[in-house]
């Protein structure tokens, strides 16, 4: 398993004041991206080989969620 000791997580700039509950994402990490619930930092983390991360986001941005 990956250590993520020196990950760096940051928030969407989008997530606003909700309280917290968003997911963090650290991208600092060699080969992988880690995600985590914000409101459980101690929690589990999902671990993504980059390009399946990239492939994931540009599924997402191309999908217009405005009518869901």
């Amino acid at each position: 398993m990956t250590d993520l000791t020196g990950a760096v997580w940051r928030k969407s700039t989008r997530s606003g004041d909700n309280g917290g509950n968003c997911v963090e994402v650290a991208t600092n990490v060699a080969k992988l991206v880690a995600v985590r619930d914000s409101k459980h930092i101690d929690g589990p983390v999902l671990r993504f080989e980059r390009h399946v991360w990239v492939t994931f986001i540009a599924a997402v941005s191309s999908v217009d969620f405005s009518d869901r």
